[in-house]
């Protein structure tokens, strides 16, 4: 299904935490979300919950503090959809209703503490909204717990929570790598055959830190956590390489907060113990988690059927004002091309994508001319659109770095040559070479591109156009870009 673009509507999650609490709003446009607003406050609401039984004073006056900013925000943009929702440390503590009384009585915000097994469910659906060919197991660390829940299947089995957050791992005695380990080996214990996976899609701020510090380490091109994946090896490096650290080299590391280095090294210790008690193989990183699960449960149902990256390419391409019927006819028109391109990521996800960049295909219309060719590949590259591999980013960068002209080499070649395997990049550049004689032949016009055929035949690339319209189509200009095509798909060219 194609999603057309869709007038925006506004959203808003209240996430309180056991260490952050947090305020997003987002714009939604049909499936496609966009985070337009966010932010955070590293309260530490759970912080003295394991010695005390109760929510820190100090963090509940931060997270209150917080809260009556977030309400004004709220009132002001007042969202079609407003979520506002609770986790472990509020569910556990022993003031935890009176915390959630004080809150509407301050702010009239309503709180909705969520059960364990709530949590892990709107986690899980917030991974396959970001993520709707995700399978194994999501685990979603926050503060005081860690939730795990099996992907796949056509419903969610119950998950399951675990003392497994870095206020719950405390220790009086101070921060001790191997009793640590001994301590998340017996917590993980109930959960190692139930949830054995070769996949673990991990969601929380901790290991998204934990992302972004091997990406720096290992000098990755693309700075998107997203779709990041791991192997358990490399996850297990980066992981220890973290718990080693003392605490004065961890405040040194770039972009890294005092108090997201606080509890990083737990959060590396329970991704090495999940790595090794589930026998996990690939480590796949969600920048969605919970909050994004509570607005796709709230979508229609049509809505939540269409593919999150075609519906994300649809909203981004829409915006151009160009007709709203281009993209599709322009997939249609190409099918016969599209079905002769070399394969890349298997046929299901070819078509995905393929349909996708037909969404981009005028993504440049009000671009200066000069700097359209750059400035459409890093916006595709790097575009907040979920569903789609990091490799996918840069298949979709090369289709529209050739629709407008560019060369092979594209932007930036290393990106390029680091992430794309070779058949991948030519069926981009094919690709990106047929949206343009399609583009072109017609002036972007759904009805000029009717009156013309494109296929392929016994080796040849076969462009005709309908009676009385060969002079208005096939001038020199088609003639040059057919010509592109067909050496790109190494096929005669018959006009």
């Amino acid at each position: 299904m194609i999603e057309s673009y869709i007038a925006p509507r506004e959203a808003a999650v209240v996430d309180i935490g056991s260490n952050s609490v947090r305020l997003v709003l987002y714009r939604l446009e049909g499936r496609a979300a966009w985070t337009v607003f966010n932010e955070k406050v590293l309260a530490g609401l759970g912080r003295d919950l394991p010695a005390t039984g109760k929510l820190s004073p100090v963090g509940v006056e931060m997270a209150l503090t917080a809260l009556r900013r977030f309400a004004a925000v709220l009132e002001s943009v007042r969202p079609a959809y407003l979520h506002v929702a609770a986790t472990a440390a509020v569910r556990e503590a022993e003031d935890g209703p009176e915390f959630c009384q004080r809150v509407a009585a301050e702010t009239g915000l309503q709180v909705r503490v969520l059960s364990g097994e709530e949590e892990a469910r709107y986690s899980a659906l917030g991974v396959l909204a970001g993520d709707p060919s995700a399978e194994g197991v999501a685990a979603d660390m926050g503060g005081s717990s860690l939730e795990l829940i099996r992907l796949g299947g056509e419903t969610l089995k119950p998950g399951v929570t675990l003392p497994l957050g870095p206020f719950s791992l405390a220790d009086p005695k101070g921060f001790d790598a191997g009793r640590l380990r001994a301590t998340i080996a017996e917590r993980l214990k109930p959960a190692a055959k139930p949830f054995a996976t070769e996949s673990l899609h991990a969601v929380g701020g901790g290991w998204r830190s934990l992302a972004q510090l091997h990406m720096a380490i290992s000098g990755y091109p693309i700075r998107i956590v997203h779709q990041y994946a791991m192997n358990a090896e490399d996850a297990r490096g980066v992981a220890r390489f973290v718990a080693q650290q003392s605490r004065a080299s961890l405040d040194r590391l770039p972009g890294l907060s005092k108090k997201r280095a606080e509890t990083l090294p737990y959060s590396a210790l329970v991704l090495e113990g999940l790595i090794d008690r589930l026998d996990v193989k690939t480590v796949h990183f969600s920048a969605w988690g919970l909050r994004e699960g509570l607005l796709f449960e709230a979508l229609d149902r049509d809505e939540a059927e269409v593919d999150p990256l075609i519906a994300g390419c649809a909203a981004l391409g829409g915006r151009q004002g160009i007709s709203p019927t281009l993209p599709g006819a322009l997939r249609a028109w190409l099918a016969e091309v599209i079905a002769a391109l070399p394969p890349a990521f298997g046929r299901k996800r070819d078509d995905i994508l393929a349909s996708a960049a037909c969404q981009l295909a005028d993504l440049g219309a009000r671009l200066h001319p000069d700097h359209r060719l750059e400035l459409v590949f890093d916006q595709v590259l790097r575009a907040p659109i979920p569903g789609q591999s990091h490799a996918e980013r840069v298949f979709l960068a090369c289709v529209l770095n050739a629709r407008y002209g560019g060369s092979a080499a594209t932007p930036d070649p290393t990106i390029v040559e680091r992430l794309l395997e070779e058949p991948a990049r030519q069926r981009a550049r094919a690709l990106g070479l047929a949206m343009r004689l399609g583009c072109d032949l017609s002036g972007r016009s759904p009805q000029l591109l009717a009156n013309a055929s494109v296929t392929v035949d016994r080796g040849a690339l076969r462009l005709t156009a309908s009676e009385g319209y060969a002079d208005v189509l096939l001038g020199e200009q088609t003639r040059r870009r057919a010509k592109a095509l067909a050496e790109a798909m190494k096929l005669k060219l018959d006009i």
